[in-house]
């Protein structure tokens, strides 16, 4: 999947966990999902039985997100301790 250029989606819920987040860590985080559009690439998880695809891993957040095509939708952003609820 390297080498694509993706489009970027943002669910609902995904709205919802950023808004949450302090500026800083939001910022960060961002940039990260930023770079997803060059290619599936940094500490990524393929997930099993979950709501969601994939898992990018940022320090103690987690970005979960699902690719359809050329499209990536991020549907949850938060701290690893409470984003799988």
């Amino acid at each position: 999947m390297n080498g694509h250029h993706y489009a970027i989606e943002y669910g609902p819920s995904a709205v919802d966990d950023l808004d949450r987040l302090p500026v800083r860590e939001r910022a960060q985080i961002l940039r990260k999902i930023e770079r997803l559009r060059h290619g599936l690439q940094g500490d990524l998880k393929r997930l099993h039985q979950a709501d969601a695809m994939y898992r990018l891993r940022l320090g103690d957040y987690r970005v979960l997100f699902d690719v359809t095509g050329a499209v990536i939708v991020i549907r949850r952003v938060g701290n690893r301790k409470d984003v799988y609820d």
